[in-house]
């Protein structure tokens, strides 16, 4: 099967980024004077993944300051009734905005924690985890100079096809400055960029396995603070509090 792989090209070739090419299309810039926009985001509630165990809707993990979204992690000390050792911030689109055809960018500042693991990233309006697909625009791990971008699917998590075609990538980042992180949706492929420059694309292959691409439908947006996990590994917990800035989201169709 591997040696009939064919690379549907299409998609290969819209994937440097040309400003004439590309029309904003909606923009965030978290300008509201003190929370951000609840017909755009609702906060993530706590689930039983790594990533959301420790989700809290708790007013001092969010802020709207100087037009930047910030959302916090910290220690659990004070929060009445919850037992969780660690609290977390969170914002989703999910049955608000959703994004297809296009290219989603996110600016933004992380700063760093032993255990520290912001994330953006999208999964679809509709189809269970991982036959819906998941698009990792940016993991960061503690205080790593690196960010990392992959996708997820039943081809590449249930299936183990990650290196055929390679499903993720990483790229430098500025770990003291903003950064800009960027995928580029089509029907054919997702482009992946951190600060203007291309880190690697996943195409749709033709292959009798199911579930490689499901990635052109509707996905809605996750931009959390995340602490914890199997991934990142231990936090701790002097480091904290944790802060990330988000100063905007932009998102582009082709004119």
């Amino acid at each position: 099967m591997l040696g009939g792989i064919s690379l549907l090209l299409t998609g290969l070739c819209a994937c440097t980024p040309a400003a004439k090419e590309w029309q904003l299309v909606w923009e965030e810039n978290f300008d509201q004077s003190a929370t951000f926009d609840t017909a755009v985001w609702s906060k993530i509630p706590r689930g039983t993944a790594d990533w959301n165990n420790y989700m809290s809707d708790w007013d001092s993990l969010y802020a709207v300051r100087h037009g930047h979204l910030v959302l916090r992690g910290i220690r659990n000390t004070t929060l009445p009734g919850d037992t969780a050792a660690y609290l977390t911030g969170g914002v989703f689109t999910q049955g608000k905005k959703s994004f297809m055809d296009g290219r989603l960018e996110i600016r933004a500042k992380l700063n760093g924690a032993t255990g520290a693991w912001p994330a953006f990233w999208l999964l679809p309006e509709e189809g269970k985890w991982p036959m819906g697909g998941e698009i990792d625009i940016m993991e960061r791990l503690s205080h790593d100079s690196i960010a990392y971008q992959t996708v997820h699917s039943h081809y590449t998590y249930d299936l183990g096809f990650q290196d055929t075609p390679p499903h993720g990538s990483t790229g430098p980042i500025c770990p003291s400055d903003y950064n800009v992180y960027a995928v580029e949706l089509h029907a054919d492929s997702l482009c992946f960029y951190i600060n203007g420059q291309h880190t690697f694309t996943y195409p749709r292959i033709e292959t009798e396995q199911e579930g490689q691409f499901p990635f052109h439908q509707p996905f809605y947006l996750l931009l959390d603070m995340q602490l914890g996990g199997s991934w990142v590994g231990r936090i701790d917990p002097e480091q904290l509090p944790v802060e990330m800035y988000i100063d905007w989201v932009r998102f582009y169709q082709r004119r």
